[in-house]
């Protein structure tokens, strides 16, 4: 079945100009076709349609994977009470008694978290079987990773610092794991994000916790409810 997800405005995620109306066909777990959504309907008209409020970008890597899942923990729910929400770190998780099912369950939330974030892909060394599978079973990818990224890991792949003067996070076109293909070029893995914002310069104010929508490889894997 083909699927069409449009929004207010597609972004490549390269040097191509933004499309308003723009959409991606989806065919299985590959883009069929880019462009505007009159055009893709009209081309297309038994496709079911998704439509998404702001701007549909190529999916986000994240820098900081082994931080995130290999040396944070990130609660249950129901440990809210004994131990908050937010990940733990140093010496906080020194002090937990961590098995590798429990290093692997900690990771599946972990993933969830990022997906909710646009990310699709995580760049580091994992090395933990939990961990790894976690990874995989998501659908996320994982890049190589040639020096530690600046900056305290955080889950926006666009907050990370690249230490350079007045650029304190990265943008989109640092953040994406591979552009949208030109419309006409097949075999590229749908894969992309969709986030509540206006444009380019609002996603960066308001960074990646603005995600309403992941899609990898033509699965639907975080929709914000």
């Amino acid at each position: 079945m083909l699927t069409i997800h449009a929004a207010d405005l597609l972004v490549t995620g390269d040097r191509r100009p933004p499309v308003p109306g723009g959409a991606v066909v989806v065919e299985g777990r590959e883009i069929a076709a880019v462009g505007r959504y009159e055009e893709l309907v009209a081309a297309h008209p038994t496709a079911r349609v998704r439509r998404w409020p702001g701007l549909l970008t190529p999916g986000l890597v994240n820098v900081h994977g082994p931080e995130l899942l290999e040396r944070a923990y990130h609660p249950d729910p129901r440990e809210a009470d004994e131990l908050g929400t937010e990940p733990i770190v140093g010496a906080a998780l020194a002090a937990l008694a961590m098995t590798d099912a429990r290093w692997g369950a900690s990771a599946q939330r972990g993933v969830q978290r990022m997906l909710a974030h646009g990310t699709v892909a995580v760049a580091g060394s994992l090395w933990r079987p939990g961990v790894v599978d976690a990874v995989y079973r998501a659908g996320l990818t994982v890049e190589e990773r040639f020096e530690d990224p600046p900056g305290p890991p955080t889950l926006d792949p666009l907050a990370g610092g690249t230490g350079r003067p007045g650029r304190p996070g990265r943008s989109l076109a640092e953040a994406v794991l591979l552009p949208l293909p030109p419309d006409g070029v097949r075999g590229v893995d749908a894969t992309f994000a969709v986030f509540d914002v206006p444009d380019e310069a609002a996603l960066a104010k308001r960074g990646a916790a603005s995600c309403v929508a992941t899609v990898v490889k033509g699965r639907l894997v975080y929709r914000r409810r």
